[in-house]
């Protein structure tokens, strides 16, 4: 039903309003909504947060972000995790419609001594609910002027249209007519939901020993966790490990995935189960689970926490094909049907059915938190589940609300490089993160508009986790583009998204694919161990990790890294250079500007231009955003200053001395230099 005063299309508003909008605590978003009145009187309109106890925070004003559209907006930022809610209340506001028709009718001198008695009985009236320490009396004074027929009639309006009234009334209006939306429910949540820093590693090649004609050695646990130290100091947040569970031996692939396996190879971890147990059992050769309890306990020394990837699915000697044979699908000839994209065959692995029969998907259930609790027991907070969507969304939607009604502060990340309705359904009904498409967006084009959808349209339920590679993909871009191209997706991904992640292997830029055209890795570690000299990288300065370090200390230091809405993107005139820029308010007021050159091949060229709205959003003053005025900033990358302006000229050489062809610039727009724009010359 519409209020008195019509308030229409709040937003965020997920599945409408169904389901609730996602932040976490202490992320700045924007409320809006079309707010409107018939005939000409001034309203005004306010956002209300209410808190997970229900207690009302302080309205938040809103402001009409487009005059002439009646759409309004106000940025709120909730302050603790838990169930908040918020709604939008439109008022009529007599005080500022007195002031309209005022400053008309007095000049005038139409209905003089009535109009002022009208302003003197609405302040009045609007003094009642000013607390005395906040300019009650200010407020009465100017009813007062306005009744002091001893004063010109300009001098008794000019009283009551003084700041120091208006800036009192403005802080506390005197509202009627308060109509409201109906309230929407926010989930807040901690900050690693929206925030991390990624850092893929199978534990069996950590140590691993591999040599010509001897059975291969596994690495273990204890010796993964020895190179935890170094992922720490990249700056990793965490730490995702592959299917750590015992692996099936029928139909066992091969190096490479192929279709017969030798006695000595080690299987792809994505095929779970054995004799020796499932999903809750480790496999034997990364040690037992004490081992593992002893990662977790490093990894946490380290302030790393722990991802474990959770797949749904079997080998067909996992303990639940004889257990509970009413969770696969059988074929006409009573084999169970293993999975298949065709003309992909995977025998090694049986997918669940969840179309048997509602007991089967009870029992599916079940089993799925048993073995999610279990983990969590041993201190596992993060869950990358594998395939999600070829899984009902019901059943996620159950398990995560589940989870999330006793443990609010485990995440779940949607591996699903499906279709965009999917993977949007599968955010709005939990997960907290989700696997993107932008391995597959490398021009400037594609990187605009498919990052304006991500930091605007489905912020409020979707966070994107810019993968930069996975065990499964390796793009043309990074087989074709050697070392840059690894620097130049780095810098995108850690600085468009706060959350970003790589698969080891990525700081020695190894891009072999399994054959032209294939996005496989030659030798996968899907299926082989692959230990790495690590060592040996670092001192022949053939590792990327001086730079992934350095951009992960940036992405601590500027909260503009750390939040997903606030991306602004910058025309250029090279279509080989991309500029964007990210602004934070909390917990300071700060602008990044970041500038790359997408080609790895070759030096290019550009002028960046920045509009006056962009310029004023960046925090500068007046003076500096006309004219040809100057301010500082300075690449973080490499610790030089420049001064820029609207119009700002750089060179990006993909093989030169700085660490990628980008620039990270943080604004310093303190002070201005006058002049005009000084070139970036490096």
């Amino acid at each position: 039903m519409i209020g008195r005063i019509p308030v229409l299309d709040v937003q965020p508003l997920v599945d409408c309003g169904r389901r609730p909008a996602k932040a976490v605590a202490g992320e700045t978003f924007q409320v809006s909504a079309t707010v409107f009145r018939e005939g000409h009187d001034v309203i005004g309109a306010n956002v209300v947060l209410r808190d997970p106890t229900g207690r009302s925070a302080p309205w938040t004003p809103m402001r009409e972000i487009a005059p002439g559209t009646d759409r309004w907006a106000a940025d709120v930022t909730p302050d603790a995790e838990g169930r908040w809610a918020y709604a939008v209340e439109a008022w009529s506001d007599p005080v500022a419609t007195w002031r309209q028709h005022a400053r008309i009718k007095i000049p005038a001198d139409v209905d003089t001594e009535l109009t002022l008695e009208e302003g003197a009985e609405l302040h009045e009236r609007a003094a009642a609910g000013v607390p005395k320490t906040a300019g009650r009396g200010r407020v009465l004074e100017a009813a007062a002027a306005l009744r002091d027929t001893s004063r010109e009639p300009a001098q008794r309006l000019a009283a009551a249209l003084a700041s120091r009234v208006t800036e009192v009334l403005d802080a506390y209006p005197l509202r009627e007519l308060v109509s409201s939306s109906r309230p929407l429910t926010l989930h807040v949540e901690r900050e690693r939901a929206l925030v991390g820093a990624w850092y893929e590693m199978f534990p069996r090649s950590e140590g691993a020993v591999v040599e010509p004609g001897k059975p291969p050695v596994s690495g273990t646990f204890r010796t993964a966790a020895e190179r935890l130290d170094a992922v720490a100091a990249m700056g990793f947040d965490v730490v995702y490990l592959p299917p750590v569970h015992p692996i099936g031996d029928a139909y066992r692939k091969g190096p490479d995935n192929a279709l017969a396996a030798g006695p000595d190879d080690v299987g792809c971890p994505w095929a779970i189960g054995s004799p020796a147990g499932g999903h809750d059992t480790v496999h034997p050769d990364l040690g037992t689970l004490a081992d593992f309890d002893h990662f977790v306990a490093r990894a946490k020394e380290l302030r790393l926490e722990v991802a474990l990837d959770f797949a749904l699915q079997c080998s067909p000697d996992h303990p639940w094909v004889k257990e509970h044979p009413e969770w696969f699908r059988h074929r006409a000839d009573g084999t169970i049907a293993y999975a298949e994209n065709p003309p992909k065959k995977y025998q090694d692995i049986y997918p669940l059915d969840f179309d048997t029969d509602p007991a089967a998907f009870r029992g599916i259930v079940r089993e799925t938190l048993r073995v999610l609790r279990f983990w969590m027991a041993r201190g596992v907070r993060i869950f990358r589940v594998d395939n999600p969507h070829t899984k009902p969304v019901v059943f996620w939607e159950k398990v995560i609300g589940d989870i999330g009604r006793s443990d609010p502060d485990v995440i779940f990340l949607a591996e699903a490089f499906t279709r965009p309705a999917m993977m949007r359904t599968l955010a709005a009904v939990g997960f907290q993160q989700s696997y993107t498409y932008f391995t597959w967006r490398n021009t400037k084009r594609e990187l605009t508009e498919y990052l304006t959808e991500l930091s605007g349209e489905t912020a409020a339920f979707m966070r994107p986790n810019l993968f930069v590679n996975t065990p499964d993909i390796l793009h043309a871009y990074l087989q074709q583009g050697g070392r840059p191209a690894f620097a130049t997706r780095a810098v995108l991904a850690s600085t468009l998204s706060p959350s970003w992640g790589m698969y080891a292997g990525y700081e020695l830029c190894e891009a072999t694919p399994l054959h032209e055209g294939s996005e496989e890795y030659l030798h996968s570690e899907k299926y082989e161990l692959r230990p790495r000299d690590w060592t040996g990288a670092e001192h022949a300065g053939r590792s990327l990790s001086p730079l992934i370090t350095t951009l992960n200390r940036l992405r601590r230091r500027h909260p503009a890294l750390r939040r997903l809405r606030g991306l602004t993107f910058h025309r250029t005139d090279n279509e080989q250079v991309i500029a964007y820029s990210k602004r934070a308010t909390r917990p300071y007021a700060e602008t990044v500007l970041v500038v790359v050159n997408l080609d790895p091949h070759h030096t290019h060229e550009a002028t960046v231009s920045l509009d006056s709205s962009h310029l004023q959003s960046f925090g500068l003053n007046p003076a500096q955003v006309s004219g040809k005025e100057t301010f500082p900033v300075r690449d973080e990358l490499t610790g030089d200053t420049y001064h820029w302006g609207r119009d700002n000229y750089v060179r990006l050489d993909p093989g030169g001395d700085s660490p990628a062809a980008a620039h990270v610039l943080s604004l310093r727009p303190s002070t201005s230099t006058g002049g005009s724009p000084a070139h970036d010359r490096q």
